[in-house]
Formats: C-alpha cells, sequence, structure tokens
C-alpha cells in the first residue's frame, strides 16, 4: 500500500531571466500528479535548482518536458556563470523516496535519458547509480572540462555520451549535454553542541565524517601533514560513511554545530549519525544538545530512526505512525531551536491531498458513522466489513502492546513488539480497503454511465463493467484474506498476552469474524454478475474456504477466553 515516490531535482543553466525559469517550472506542473516543492535561482551562479516529486511515472515525465523546454529557451552559447556546467538542463537526478528502489530509478534514469537524445536530440550522460562504467558515476568525469569541451569529448571514444553521440553540430552548441542519473536523497543536517568553539567543532566533523582528517608528523595536531609517494595528503579515515561534515559557529543562535551532508542515507541513516556525533563529541568533553533538519526528508527516516531509539529503550515498536516519529523528533532533538512541524518537514506529508478529496479513513468515528448511514450506496458493507478487520488487528495490536510494556515481562518486549509490529501491517492494509471497496464501487457506477449508442460503444461499456464487476469481487477477498490474517495474532494474544486484557482479544476475533464474514457477502453479490462463470466461481470458493477456516479459529480463541475468564 506504500505510495511509489520519487523526487526529481533539476539543475538548469539559467538563475536571472524570472519569465525563462517560469516558463520551464510551468511545463513541469503541467504533468498531472507532480508537487513542485521549491524553486531556487541563483543569480551568480546563473543556474536555478529545481525540485519536486510525484509517482514515478509522472516524476519522469515532467523531468522530460522541463528539459524541452530548457532547450527551447536556453541558448548555451550565450551562458555564463560561477557553477561549472554543460547544458540548458545541466544535470537531472532521479530519488527514491517511497516505495521504489534505487535500482529502479537507475533503470528509470536510462530509460529518461534514451529519450531526452532521441526525441529532443540533446546529448545526454548516466551519472551516479544510473552510469553504465564505474568512473561515469562520478558527476565531475561526465562534466569535465564543461560546455567548452564538447565539441571535443562528441563522437571520441570513451568521452562522448552514452546517448545521443555524434559530432559536435548546431543542435549541441544551443542545447549542451544533460546528465541524468539516479542517487539517494541527501539529507543535510546540523548537530547542535554545548560550545562556541568551532576548533572543537571541527575536530569531531574530522572524527566522523567519510574523509576524516590529514595524518600528521608525530601524530601531533600541529605536525606537518603527511604526503604519499605521490605528493598526495595522507588521511585518517572518519567513522561515517557516505558523509560530509565540517564545524562552524551560528551568531544566530550562539552556538558551535557540526554541519554534514548524508549523501546516502541507506549506508548512514540519520540516527546512526546522530549517535556516532554524540560518541565523538563525548569524547571531547561535548554534548549533542540537538538536531537541525535542513529542507525536507523522506518519511523513512524518522521511522527507522523513532524504531531504532524505541528498540534500545526496549519498548514496542508496533504503535501508530505519528508516536515512532515523535520518538524520533524527541531523541534527537529536532525540536531545540524551533517547533519541528512532520506535516511541513516531511515530503510524504507535504504532498497528501488535503481537503476535498479526503478518503473515508480520514474521517472521524461519528463522520464515518453518519457517512455510512447517508443516502449514499458508498460506503456499505464492503468498506464496514473492512473496517472491523481493521479493528479486530488493532485489538491485537493493543493487547501485544500492552504486553510488552508489563511489569515483569521485560525479558519479552520483544516478542511481543514483533507481535505488534505485524498487527499494525495488518491494520494498515485493512484500512486501505475500506477506501478501496467504496472505490471498487464507483468504478462500476462510472462503467454504467458509460455510452451506448453504437456497438462499439457497447463493446466497450460491457467490458468496462466486467472489469470493474472483477475489481470490486476480488477486493472483498482481499479484505477476506486480511482479516483472516489476524486470527494467528489473537489467538497468540489470547494464549500468552496480558491475561488482564484477553477479553480485548475476544472481542478482536468476533470482529475479525465478522469482517470475515461481512466480506464474504460482497464477494458473492458481485460474483453473481460476473460474465466469467469460471472466474466467479473460483472467487467464491476461496472465499468460502476463508470463512470456514475464520469460523474455526473464532471459535478457538473464544475458547481460549473463555478458559482464562472461568479461571478468575
Amino acid at each position: 500500500m506504500e505510495t511509489r515516490i520519487i523526487e526529481c531535482v533539476p539543475n538548469f543553466s539559467e538563475g536571472r531571466d524570472k519569465t525563462v525559469i517560469k516558463s520551464i517550472t510551468d511545463a513541469i506542473e503541467s504533468v498531472k500528479g507532480i508537487s513542485l516543492l521549491d524553486v531556487d535561482p541563483g543569480e551568480a551562479t546563473n543556474r536555478t535548482v529545481v525540485t519536486f516529486v510525484g509517482e514515478p511515472e509522472a516524476v519522469v515525465e515532467a523531468a522530460f518536458r522541463g528539459v524541452r523546454r530548457a532547450a527551447e529557451l536556453i541558448d548555451m552559447r550565450n551562458h555564463h556563470g560561477a557553477h561549472p556546467r554543460m547544458g540548458a538542463t545541466d544535470v537531472c537526478p532521479l530519488i527514491p523516496i517511497s516505495g521504489i528502489s534505487l535500482e529502479e530509478c537507475a533503470e528509470l534514469s536510462r530509460k529518461l535519458a534514451k529519450r531526452i537524445a532521441d526525441e529532443l536530440e540533446i546529448p545526454t550522460y548516466c551519472y551516479e547509480a544510473a552510469a553504465f562504467t564505474p568512473e561515469r558515476r562520478n558527476l565531475a568525469v561526465c562534466r569535465a572540462g564543461e560546455y567548452e569541451a564538447l565539441p571535443e569529448k562528441m563522437n571520441h571514444p570513451g568521452k562522448g555520451p552514452d546517448f545521443g553521440d555524434r559530432p559536435f553540430d548546431e543542435k549541441a552548441a544551443r542545447t549542451g549535454a544533460t546528465t541524468v542519473g539516479a542517487r539517494d536523497f541527501l539529507i543535510a543536517v546540523n548537530f547542535n553542541l554545548n560550545t562556541t568553539s568551532t576548533r572543537r567543532a571541527n575536530a569531531i566533523a574530522f572524527d566522523v565524517r567519510e574523509k576524516g582528517r590529514p595524518v600528521r608528523e608525530g601524530g601531533k595536531p600541529n605536525g606537518k601533514p603527511l604526503k604519499d609517494e605521490n605528493g598526495n595528503t595522507i588521511m585518517q579515515p572518519g567513522t561515517l560513511k557516505a558523509t560530509k561534515a565540517i564545524g562552524w559557529f551560528i551568531d544566530e543562535y550562539g552556538i558551535a554545530q557540526v554541519s554534514m551532508n548524508i549523501t546516502d542515507i541507506s549506508t548512514t541513516p540519520l540516527h546512526v549519525a546522530f549517535d556516532e556525533v554524540c560518541r565523538a563529541a563525548g569524547e571531547r568533553g561535548l554534548r549533542v544538545t540537538g538536531t537541525e533538519i535542513v529542507g525536507l526528508v523522506p518519511k523513512r527516516t524518522l521511522i527507522e530512526a523513532g524504531r531504532y531509539f524505541l528498540h534500545k529503550q526496549q519498548r514496542s515498536t508496533g504503535i501508530a505512525e505519528s508516536e515512532i516519529i515523535r520518538m524520533a523528533v524527541k531523541s534527537m532533538g529536532l525540536d531545540e531551536l524551533s517547533p519541528f512541524r512532520p506535516e511541513e518537514k516531511v515530503i510524504e506529508y507535504l504532498i497528501a491531498p488535503k481537503g476535498e478529496g479526503k478518503k473515508l479513513t480520514d474521517l472521524t468515528c461519528t463522520g464515518f458513522a453518519e457517512e455510512t448511514a447517508s443516502e449514499s450506496p458508498a460506503p456499505g458493507g464492503g468498506s464496514i466489513s473492512a473496517y472491523m478487520g481493521a479493528l479486530a488487528a488493532a485489538l491485537g495490536t493493543m493487547v501485544a502492546n500492552l504486553s510488552s510494556h508489563k511489569a515483569g515481562w521485560d525479558d519479552r518486549w520483544k516478542e511481543f513488539s514483533d507481535q505488534a509490529d505485524k498487527g499494525q501491517e495488518l491494520m494498515q492494509r485493512l484500512l486501505h480497503l475500506v477506501n478501496e471497496d467504496t472505490e471498487a464501487f464507483n468504478r462500476i457506477m462510472d462503467a454504467f454511465k458509460m455510452p451506448k449508442s453504437t456497438d462499439e460503444e457497447k463493446a466497450a461499456r460491457a467490458a468496462a463493467i466486467e472489469d470493474a464487476t472483477l475489481y470490486a469481487t476480488r477486493i472483498p477477498l482481499s479484505t477476506m484474506e486480511a482479516a483472516a490474517e489476524t486470527f494467528p495474532l489473537l489467538e497468540s494474544m489470547a494464549r500468552t498476552g496480558n491475561p488482564a486484557s484477553v477479553s480485548d482479544a475476544g472481542v478482536g476475533a468476533l470482529a475479525a469474524r465478522s469482517a470475515v464474514l461481512g466480506a464474504q457477502l460482497n464477494v458473492r453479490i458481485n460474483a453473481a454478475s460476473l460474465k466469467n462463470r469460471e472466474e466467479a466461481a473460483r472467487l467464491t470458493t476461496r472465499a468460502a474456504e476463508i470463512a470456514a477456516k475464520s469460523m474455526e479459529a473464532e471459535a478457538r480463541v473464544l475458547e481460549l477466553v473463555n478458559d482464562v475468564l472461568s479461571a478468575d
């Protein structure tokens, strides 16, 4: 159910003409589903950095339109600026945010690069994770010599672009070359110190950053840096891979900070960097008092951090997402200098739909009940069944969390935390199905509204109705499967969980059975309308099997519950 989101941060070689910049961003925003997060022009660099996010297909299309518009408006023969550059669109990285891997982004980048070269005749290099050779992972290698070197590099073995290679011509002279790639998300973060000393902040930065510090004669701080046989300074690497860091003093706050860029959050997650800076600071008699995130972060960064600190406390991680993020905020002091508002700092929250079009699961309990009671046919029994399943999972999760924190059961916290994690996953699946069931009904209604004046229209309408009906049959079947998966959790909680909450496990079993049987009714009524009788029979048979097993599972849980209650 995790939405696939990627970020794109193209750099365009125009930072002064606001009309040109606006035309490029308008082209990007012309793609439905794109959220433009930032436009940062620089006059001295004559370069604009644009940040936008969305689902992969939309982002790739928006990137292509931005590159095309830049090629139409920017003539590299007239470009001058302080920043290295090679083309009208100088660099265009795709960055995984959620639901998609770096490798998948790399493949999308290569396809985008090829399309740019084929359709726009722009020479295109691939860098970072999308590179075809190890050397070209480094952007500086691809951009060596900048725009002025293109006549010599193009159509030259080993130097020409990956796509669109040819002798340098008038088209390439105008657009220059573009570099397309995929990289992990970069986090800019400052660690606040209880000192005003830049020198001590720098010492900590050198302790931890990947590059480290120069090795000096005699190991003395003021000793002469040692050189290798090639005359290069010998470095003692720091402890954190994929990080760059320096120390500085901030007048506004009156403190020194370790300022860090984490260039690969899969290699060094934020919470790992935080703990390591704390360790290095402690060895020098200092403390990290808080953390300042510059810009935005993916949700997974805070979720991973919150879960990490909960584990350190031997607390259950099977709690609400908002509470896990709150644990991350408090553990790393993200709110020390100013309030930390996840809805303004987390990419997924920033682009979440607001206002119109909100989902059923965004309603209050009262609102959901009132919407169900209205004259509208949706939400109906399918959504209600899914919600009962979500409540069953929630009850099992509650018992697991209570058990993990029960006095005298400290050695079992991980056992119950794992159970609570499973319950949270099931609850989220079933909440998703609450909305999907209503969406399935709406698809059927839309299909019935299709025109039917001609034979072609009738055929298209009939096919759409069949497809929508099949989808509307499979959704409640998915609800049955997910609700049935709550029984092992509920049975485990009734058997080994906190005895004081055994009745909650029992109520969960009753809710789970109702969810399964209610969803089965929806499978049967929708399957009855399918033209494909073989598929209809397959779906209803599967539903009957799940229902039978769920009835047996409910009986086992209730027997365990009644045994505990009778013993009392």
